[in-house]
């Protein structure tokens, strides 16, 4: 088994989570891909090993993985969202207005303006995302 589904699989149980088969299948195609995927991406991936998955499990599991701060939710500017493991640290998004493409970048520190918003609007900011829309390379060379 993968390491970082061993660990979900340990974090889901201290949480009190049953760790089901349907379950288990999310988990391994999250940590497997490496990239974001929509909740209907990771049903159609993981009911090639689980084919009795309902999708309403992928987005109770996606969002219990969520909760646990082991995937982020990378919103898309059609209002959708997709999922991604959380891997360590801040990560920020950068999402291409044309194809959909997202790329995960580290982020400067923001402790700075994070601070200043916290103290200006009475705030306890616990996490925050940043995700700047825009044009990739390859849809810019489309044009």
């Amino acid at each position: 088994m993968d390491v970082e589904v061993a660990e979900w699989v340990e974090k889901l149980r201290l949480a009190g989570y049953k760790v089901t088969r349907q379950r288990r299948v999310v988990l391994e195609v999250i940590a497997a891909v490496g990239m974001h995927l929509t909740p209907t991406e990771v049903y159609e991936r993981a009911r090639v090993n689980c084919p009795d998955l309902g999708l309403t499990t992928v987005y109770r599991t996606l969002d219990i993985l969520s909760g646990l701060g082991l995937v982020r939710r990378v919103h898309l500017k059609d209002g959708c969202h997709s999922f991604a493991s959380a891997g360590q640290g801040h990560c920020h998004h950068l999402i291409c207005e044309g194809c959909g493409d997202v790329v995960e970048f580290e982020g400067g520190d923001l402790s700075p303006l994070i601070n200043r918003v916290a103290q200006s609007t009475g705030f306890v900011i616990r996490e925050h995302w940043l995700e700047l829309f825009g044009t990739c390379p390859a849809c810019q060379n489309k044009l």
